[in-house]
């Protein structure tokens, strides 16, 4: 009966995986799905599963998160709610933090996604993978373009979720195995991190919170519930909710723990602010990686909250895992640099940096940042930690895109300054910035040291005609006095 039961899954699943080869675009060319495709579950994962009261043919919900490099596989148990399955560490993503805009701007996507038997690719050139079904209609209603955004092995991304060939491999056995229980579809949510209090009091100034406070209501919903969100659309915007926001209801009955949570993250942001928490702005010189990949970085380790016995996976586990061909390397070696940016998105200062005075920014400049005598790149930054700016560039002053290999860097300056010009040295100190930093009551108004006041004698020897005159004018008035006093005289005599 064993065997039946394990020929007959087999059959299923090369029946069930051989209908997504025509929506597939990265295929190997095999006939049929490849046998890497049809490998079971490992078994310290099925373990895993046991443990925690689950099956494998139990239905699946996929979480991943930019920032922190984190993707999560969920199953959901007879009482209709989800529990964490696994985290798995991403490899490579591509792009900044923000939505996928146009085709070719390397971004991953961020969003609510569907996620189909004929979306998975047995046969794909990275391994095995399963397309994220980007745009969704909310993309298209905010015209946003793109194809092939992929999950997928092999650590090299232009915009996909890159898991090694080994990580890959097991999620794309679960799901396997989730369909072929009988799930029709499984829902991939992408955010740019964690919706924490502390996340979007940080980023409260990015052009993108709008859009990140939109996916953070599906969030809450899935975190106050555990249950899947019904994702609907209105106008520009996702609404969450059940059979209402499914209907496309622009506002959807909200349910009490939701809102709930909401309004308790609402009160801890307002809370952080209150307390001086910085707003920032992270920028990629292209996308990041998870430390486990590079185990020798050990401040890595430590930003992630301690040593390797904290994550919730085995750093060694995944040091150990093939790469194959990383893409862009040499953009994951300076790592992500902080921006403290104003309420309009415009950039104030590096984190953990000393304010720049108000005097060093440029009347009538917007955003320009002039840095003080010391400049703040020479103190603050490594040489070797500055961003590439011809390799993160923004589309629009609304948002940080990497552009292509021939854009116009000018955008992204005009935007931070030159706080991150790689090839830029760092411009000695002027009068024009001396004179900016100069404490009160010192106040000077220009550049240039102002002449002296000229006195009268000065005046007339700079102006020979003026000199003329007076000196004329002099000579007349001592000539007529003269006459007077001869005349009085000669009146006066006998």
């Amino acid at each position: 009966m064993t065997a039946r039961l394990a020929t007959a899954r087999i059959l299923a699943a090369a029946s069930l995986l051989a209908l997504s080869l025509a929506a597939c675009q990265d295929g190997s060319g095999i006939n049929g799905p490849s046998a890497r495709s049809l490998a079971p579950i490992a078994p310290q994962t099925l373990a895993l599963m046991q443990t925690k009261g689950m099956q494998q043919s139990d239905p699946i919900l996929i979480r991943t998160y930019k920032k922190e490099a984190e993707m999560e596989v969920w199953k959901r148990g007879s009482d209709g709610r989800y529990a964490l399955l696994k985290t798995y560490p991403i490899c490579r993503w591509s792009g900044q933090l923000g939505p996928k805009t146009r085709e070719g701007d390397r971004q991953a996507p961020e969003g609510f996604y569907t996620i189909t038997p004929g979306l998975m690719n047995p046969n794909s050139s990275y391994y095995l993978s399963f397309d994220t079904g980007f745009p969704n209609a909310v993309d298209r209603a905010n015209g946003r373009s793109g194809r092939y955004l992929m999950v997928h092995g092999t650590c090299s991304s232009a915009g996909c979720f890159a898991m090694t060939d080994a990580t890959i491999a097991e999620i794309y056995a679960v799901a396997r195995e989730a369909f072929i229980g009988g799930q029709r579809s499984f829902q991939f949510q992408s955010y740019p991190f964690r919706m924490t209090a502390e996340n979007m009091a940080k980023f409260r100034n990015d052009p993108n919170i709008g859009f990140w406070r939109n996916l953070k209501e599906g969030s809450d919903y899935f975190e106050a519930l555990r249950e899947e969100p019904k994702v609907g659309q209105c106008g520009t915007k996702y609404v969450f909710g059940g059979a209402d926001a499914a209907a496309g209801s622009c506002k959807p009955k909200i349910d009490p723990q939701v809102a709930e949570k909401s309004e308790r993250d609402e009160r801890a942001v307002t809370d952080l602010v209150a307390k001086g928490t910085p707003a920032v702005r992270v920028v990629y010189q292209d996308g990041g990686q998870n430390p486990v990949f590079r185990p020798q970085n050990a401040s890595a380790f430590a930003s992630l909250g301690g040593t390797e016995t904290v994550l919730p996976y085995d750093a060694k586990e995944y040091g150990r895992h093939n790469l194959g061909d990383v893409s862009r390397p040499e953009t994951l070696a300076a790592g992500p640099q902080e921006i403290e940016v104003g309420p309009k998105g415009q950039p104030t200062m590096l984190a953990g940096a000393e304010p720049v005075p108000a005097k060093a920014v440029k009347a009538g400049a917007k955003g320009a940042v002039k840095p003080a005598p010391a400049t703040l790149m020479a103190n603050r930054v490594e040489p070797d930690a500055r961003v590439d700016t011809t390799a993160a560039l923004p589309e629009k002053p609304a948002r940080i895109a990497v552009a292509d290999a021939d854009g116009d860097p000018s955008s992204y300056q005009k935007l931070f300054g030159k706080l991150f010009a790689k090839d830029n040295p760092a411009p000695s100190p002027t009068p024009a910035v001396d004179a900016a930093v100069v404490p009160e009551p010192v106040k000077v108004a220009h550049a240039v040291e102002a002449p002296p006041k000229p006195n009268a004698k000065a005046h007339t020897a700079a102006h020979p005609m003026k000199t003329a005159k007076v000196e004329a004018k002099g000579d007349g008035k001592a000539e007529a006095k003269l006459a007077l006093r001869k005349g009085e005289a000669e009146k006066s005599k006998p």
